[in-house]
């Protein structure tokens, strides 16, 4: 997760890189324009521009506030499960660094390196990307055909967690551990496990398409029919206050958008 300084209020005022407004910004300046002709048109009286009635623009503006309310707070939702997710995998990836002291030096690594690989897998997974072979190949016991195997797979870090599992029983079968040291980290495997079923939910179940698009649909058409609404209330006034009120409503659909696939990567 990037942390960015939020102490100065005027670098959090013009960020740009990061945020959501390179994003809006096409269409953001497609409705400040319209604004702007808007009242071109109406202060020469080139043309009479028939004014949306405001009772039907209020009542469009506040169905549309609770339904993106909505669409926010699943989303967010979703992002906040899968913080959590993540950190419950570093935390039992440190916790089997720990517990696993009690092995030899050559299992103990062994399974580390399993568990790197794993959380690898699992992000790869999550991202739709594919992994870069030579890190595996370099840091772990893998050779050219193990690897091309996981790439193979359907679930490439369910299949590493069953490898861990097997060696494991190996070794409980082997005499080289006790049935409670197995216990010990075949409980962290399980939550491992747990935590993969967690972020496959997730990325698996997204929100509806349809109720994406038709949001999506509604906070356009609101912005674009925006100035025909406010211009005679607010004469030259109108590009500017239009435009404050639209990057609010485009920002806030761009940005349910982005943090409802955030598994995703992004440049």
């Amino acid at each position: 997760m990037i942390v960015r300084d939020k102490s100065n209020v005027f670098k959090l005022l013009f960020a740009w890189k990061g945020t959501i407004l390179p994003k809006v910004l096409p269409a953001l300046s497609f409705v400040v324009l319209i604004s702007a002709c808007v009242v071109w048109l109406s202060y020469y009286h080139w043309i009479q521009i028939p004014t949306v009635p405001a009772i039907g623009f209020t009542i469009f503006g506040v169905i549309l506030s609770i339904c993106t309310g909505f669409r926010n707070n699943a989303c967010y939702d979703r992002w906040w499960e899968g913080r959590k997710l993540w950190g419950a995998l570093i935390a039992n990836a440190r916790h089997i660094v720990r517990d696993s002291h009690v092995l030899s030096n050559e299992q103990r690594e062994h399974l580390i390196h399993q568990v790197l690989i794993f959380s690898n897998l699992l992000r790869d997974r999550l991202r739709q990307q594919t992994v870069e072979p030579t890190k595996f190949l370099e840091h772990a016991y893998l050779n050219n055909s193990s690897l091309n195997y996981l790439n193979e797979h359907i679930n490439a870090p369910q299949f590493v967690l069953e490898n861990i599992q097997k060696d494991l029983v190996k070794a409980l079968k082997d005499g080289e551990i006790s049935d409670i040291i197995y216990g010990t980290l075949t409980r962290h495997i399980v939550e491992l496990g747990n935590i993969q079923a967690g972020c496959d939910r997730i990325a698996g179940t997204p929100l509806p398409y349809s109720y994406s698009v038709l949001l999506h649909r509604a906070v356009y058409c609101f912005c674009f029919i925006l100035p025909f609404s406010l211009e005679a209330a607010l004469g030259i006034w109108t590009p500017l206050i239009v435009g404050i009120i639209a990057y609010m409503f485009l920002g806030l659909d761009a940005l349910s958008a982005q943090i409802g696939t955030f598994w995703l990567a992004r440049k």
